[in-house]
């Protein structure tokens, strides 16, 4: 994965290759960016049971010239620790029966709102317009997600399949996921989008595009997504919700994000692909009209 911008994506370009000791490290950092930011590495070591210099050694893994450094970065991180669906959902029932919290919606609103807010701090523009210029070049654009994504990239597959001609789903209806990935080339982009517990499948279908030389890019909310390690370039955005199920609210804004850039910078051969779609869905009468 090339260079990252936020503290997590330092942590995930590099967390294959820690040691044990180091990955421990890395995920007490991950987990409390707000306490490494602000407190001292004695009061972090004393918390976290390692030794301040496995900190320090993590800052240098990690490509930081020192532990400060580390700290800096880690001011602008968003800490999120994945929690199993049972457990999430244990503790909604709980706080229900307790009725000392604020109406759900006003709570689910809020997560929302804090995550999309901040996705649009910790995205480097940059690394957003590059992403996006692949997708641009790009003769296909396969994507795919299980589980909780798979509604999700359904949408970004109709969202892309209505300027552009190029888009397709992996494995939609049961298809076969590896009849997509088979005849992948240098020239087209694959998209990935899973969060924890990882689909198995879309793991290693960033690995197989890699292996093909095509452009990854993943979508996810954890350092510690194995398929990070076959990105070209990845994405970690922020899923906190106080329901029992991650939120992919930050996702889908920043999908829509980069359909609307796509479409911005397509101009009229996909102004003409959306005209072409509509006379369609207007012949055969897939609208209701008013």
């Amino acid at each position: 994965m090339p260079r990252a911008s936020s503290i997590e994506e330092k942590i995930a370009a590099e967390y294959v290759g820690l040691s044990a000791k180091l990955k421990d490290a890395a995920d007490y950092v991950a987990a409390h960016p707000v306490d490494v930011a602000t407190r001292s590495l004695r009061s972090i070591s004393t918390s976290s049971g390692l030794a301040p210099a496995t900190f320090s050694r993590l800052a240098r893994a990690l490509g930081f010239e020192s532990y400060e450094a580390l700290r800096e970065l880690s001011r602008s991180a968003i800490g999120r620790r994945h929690v199993s669906f049972s457990e999430k959902a244990r503790r909604l029932q709980a706080e229900s029966e307790s009725g000392s919290q604020p109406p759900f919606l006003q709570r689910q609103a809020a997560a929302c709102i804090a995550n999309i807010e901040a996705t649009a701090q910790l995205i480097e523009p940059s690394r957003l317009e590059a992403a996006v210029e692949h997708l641009h070049n790009a003769e296909r654009v396969t994507v795919y997600g299980a589980f909780g994504s798979t509604g999700i990239v359904e949408y970004l597959g109709y969202m892309g399949s209505y300027f552009s001609a190029n888009w397709r789903i992996a494995g939609r209806l049961g298809a076969s996921v590896s009849s997509a990935l088979t005849d992948l080339a240098k020239t087209d982009a694959v998209i990935i989008i899973t969060k924890p517990p990882f689909a198995r499948r879309a793991i290693l279908a960033a690995e197989m595009a890699k292996e093909k030389g095509a452009y990854v890019i993943v979508f996810t909310d954890s350092h510690t997504c194995p398929a990070l390690q076959h990105a070209s370039v990845g994405f970690i955005l922020p899923s906190e919700s106080p329901q029992f199920f991650s939120s992919y609210a930050a996702t889908l804004v920043l999908l829509e994000t980069i359909i609307g850039m796509l479409v911005a910078r397509s101009g009229p051969k996909a102004k003409a692909r959306i005209e072409e779609v509509e006379a369609s869905n207007h012949r055969l009468e897939e609208f209701w009209r008013v």
